[in-house]
């Protein structure tokens, strides 16, 4: 099989997650009678402290859906330039939700500048948006937001009658990281969106947590964007799976991701940025971008190899395989 480093989305289902699926009990989740299902939003309830939790099929429509809870047409939500809601969700917010963004460039280490976060609210103003939500994402680029950052952005959001969203694609990868458990890093924010096919290594499935009232308006968006689905504890099965079996080798994945950073930092021609979590962020010469990608693929290697590159490590990626990459591509810059 080739080593795949573009994202951690490509993991495939292990045996015992397969398993799970086959032996999963359903109904009909539109129904509300799918019995894995009531145990998975249940549990991730718990396991966030909130008081309600919602399935959906991606991370994209969770956000999405978050976002036209807190808001109305008309609204704003402050975000990052860099935030995967902004650059990498098609619009959405704006075209289906008719919620103006106004998006903030993204400091080195992720966070959002507060002094620039709070230039960005509008005072009541018939001629400007109502900034409505602070959203944020942990981790991006596979960086942890500072606790001591998240506790003073949420509470600027909170002084202004801002609601809070986190994006929280990975945010076992930042709970396993920092070794703090998943309801502090939930704690501050009225909604969470936690992604179960990157980093846990399901094929499918996104958890929108926060109170019950707005979870109850996220069933309703959810409907109306399509991802209602039917006999979906199957998929449920897979992240509980996830949850029992997945969670705490997220350890290993940072460490093969410093294992590739430090062999990556003895290329001359590259400058490494990380290992941050589980992703590594390398500059590559403009000039050698193509035959680097060519030589990868040749030796079985996927990644998305641009000016700044992403190399990502999962569930299916080992140690033997950091090596091989490293080896491939030190030998495409030897001279």
């Amino acid at each position: 099989m080739m080593i795949d480093l573009r994202s951690d989305t490509v993991t495939r289902p292990t045996p015992g997650m397969r398993a799970a699926m086959m032996a999963a009990e359903v109904g009909d989740d539109i129904w509300g009678d799918d019995p894995t299902m009531h145990r998975l939003l249940a549990r991730m309830a718990d396991i966030t402290g909130k008081e309600a939790a919602l399935f959906f099929p991606s991370g994209t429509q969770s956000n999405l859906a978050a976002v036209m809870c807190h808001c109305e047409r008309g609204d704003e939500v402050i975000l990052g330039q860099s935030a995967h809601t902004y650059i990498a969700e098609a619009g959405g917010v704006a075209v289906l939700g008719s919620v103006h963004s106004h998006a903030i460039e993204n400091a080195s280490d992720g966070t959002l500048p507060l002094e620039k976060v709070a230039a960005a609210i509008k005072p009541i103003d018939i001629h400007s948006p109502r900034t409505r939500l602070l959203a944020l994402e942990n981790t991006i680029g596979g960086k942890m937001l500072p606790e001591s950052y998240v506790e003073a952005a949420t509470a600027l959001a909170r002084q202004h009658g801002l609601a809070t969203h986190l994006d929280g694609a990975r945010l076992f990868n930042a709970a396993v990281a920092s070794q703090r458990n998943v309801k502090d890093l939930c704690a501050p924010f009225e909604t969470v969106s936690i992604c179960f096919s990157k980093g846990l290594g399901a094929p499918i499935g996104t958890v929108l947590v926060g109170p019950k009232p707005l979870i109850a308006r996220a069933h309703h968006w959810r409907k109306m964007l399509g991802g209602g689905m039917r006999q979906v504890g199957i998929l449920a099965a897979t992240c509980l799976y996830a949850l029992d079996h997945h969670i705490e080798r997220l350890a290993d994945d940072h460490a093969n991701a410093a294992a590739l950073a430090e062999g990556l930092r003895r290329i001359p021609a590259l400058k490494v940025d990380g290992p941050h979590t589980n992703i590594v962020m390398v500059d590559i010469p403009p000039e050698q971008c193509r035959a680097l990608a060519d030589r990868l693929r040749a030796a079985g290697i996927l990644a998305a190899i641009r000016p700044r590159t992403r190399f990502v490590t999962h569930l299916d990626v080992t140690r033997a395989d950091v090596d091989r990459v490293t080896s491939a591509i030190a030998g495409a810059f030897a001279p």
